[in-house]
């Protein structure tokens, strides 16, 4: 009898992210049918595990990737049209319990844009999804890099705050704090 890995999905308007958790897997096999079928085996241990998910909507098999690491098995689904999808399985289904978000690579709609890392991951070995040699050109991917255009001067200081003073030298340093806390003491008492 067969087990069933944890699964985590994410996506983006054009392609749905899917992580098989299965440490050290041994023969992994991941087969993918345009009409959206996904299926998995491999074992670790002297476990078994497989899966099947038919996925929502119909995708692209020759542009779809894996990469098989030592912890999990990575898989970038492209989708046949670029289109949001409610959820990851079937409108008719309901997602089986092993299937969870991947909230590390979750964005919502507004805001897809940005894709996952993908540096160091192999997408060598591409096991049963069949007639997929290759990385392709990914060569655009590469990090995510810092946020630009993100200045200082993008904010207006608009603040009616006091101006910080400049250090002072520690001579001149203590008896600052004592005109200081005088004069707080003072407007204490003026208000109240």
């Amino acid at each position: 009898m067969s087990r069933h890995p944890e699964v985590k999905w994410a996506q983006r308007i054009d392609k749905v992210y899917i992580t098989v958790q299965l440490p050290d897997a041994k023969d992994a096999k991941v087969n993918l049918e345009p009409d959206g079928v996904f299926t998995f085996s491999g074992s670790a241990g002297t476990n078994l595990y497989e899966l099947k998910l038919d996925l929502n909507d119909k995708v692209n098999v020759e542009a779809s990737k894996i990469s098989v690491g030592v912890r999990s098995i990575f898989c970038i689904v492209e989708k046949a049209e670029a289109k949001w999808w409610k959820k990851l399985v079937r409108d008719d289904q309901r997602a089986p319990h092993f299937v969870k978000v991947d909230w590390d690579k979750w964005v919502d709609e507004d805001d897809d844009g940005a894709d996952v890392n993908l540096d160091g991951m192999d997408f060598s070995n591409f096991g049963g999804m069949g007639g997929m040699g290759g990385m392709g050109d990914m060569a655009g991917l590469g990090g995510l890099g810092g946020m630009g255009g993100m200045g200082m001067d993008d904010f207006e200081d608009d603040s009616d705050e006091e101006e910080v003073s400049k250090p002072q030298a520690a001579g001149h340093a203590a008896e600052a704090e004592k005109t200081e806390s005088a004069e707080a003491k003072t407007e204490s008492a003026q208000s109240s």
